[in-house]
């Protein structure tokens, strides 16, 4: 893609990039979506740059599937970042040798950029990245064990991971990344997991029942040591219902 740049970079839109964060949930692990060029040291989240025919959320989708394999999640754009110098010597003589690219075609990456940042929550088990760039590493990596960052990745991950707490008490989650039938304490647990806190029980119990968007099933969980706990479904008409109108509540 760098290559390509190179050559046709009037096909892009200078000083304009694309960052995303990728979460993944399943079994009570809350993962990031990171890669690293096999030269640098440090990781990076899914980024890229935007050719000027496509809108920008295409250029999202297309960015992300070009760098991990990943494709058909939907993205939101959470924030802009746009520090005078957040890319500044980012593409130094040493990192342009390294990626053959000439000191004097290299001016373009050098210019201010200012990057826009999309995230999703996905079940890491349902997407398998895989990049068609041979130069890049995907991983799935816990998202309290990242490794050193580059440019302002870190302060741009850590406010996806706000934003995302944040929808907690927008919108409900859960429909995707659970089995089609769980118990109360699994979907709190995954609250919990997101937020990073304990939840108390009864509270959350109370909460997310008023929310209208659970089934009650006549059936409990087998094969746990203690009393079986009841099992839930999402109501996937209602769930769908309050993702359009939001909630307003915390947790």
């Amino acid at each position: 893609m760098l290559q390509d740049i190179i050559e046709n970079n009037k096909k892009y839109q200078p000083g304009l990039s694309i960052d995303c964060v990728i979460f993944g949930f399943h079994d009570n692990q809350l993962k990031v979506l990171l890669i690293k060029v096999k030269h640098s040291k440090k990781w990076s989240l899914p980024g890229g740059f935007i050719p000027v025919d496509q809108d920008i959320d295409t250029a999202a989708a297309t960015i992300l599937n070009h760098r991990t394999g990943v494709e058909g999640i939907f993205l939101r754009q959470f924030a802009t970042f746009g520090k005078t110098k957040r890319n500044e010597n980012h593409f130094d003589k040493e990192t342009l040798e390294k990626l053959n690219i000439p000191e004097e075609k290299g001016t373009w990456f050098n210019q201010r950029f200012v990057t826009i940042g999309y995230y999703a929550l996905v079940d890491f088990l349902q997407i398998v990245p895989d990049s068609a760039n041979t130069h890049d590493i995907v991983e799935w990596i816990d998202h309290k064990e990242v490794p050193e960052l580059i440019l302002d990745h870190k302060e741009i991950l850590e406010k996806a991971l706000d934003c995302l707490r944040t929808e907690l008490n927008l919108m409900p989650v859960g429909y995707t990344l659970l089995p089609e039938k769980f118990t109360i304490p699994e979907l709190q647990k995954l609250y919990e997991t997101i937020l990073d806190k304990k939840l108390d029980r009864r509270n959350f119990l109370r909460k997310i029942t008023n929310i209208g968007i659970l089934k009650k099933l006549d059936e409990k969980k087998n094969n746990v040591a203690h009393k079986a706990p009841n099992l839930y479904s999402f109501d996937k008409d209602k769930y769908e219902e309050v993702l359009k109108n939001g909630l307003n509540q915390g947790w």
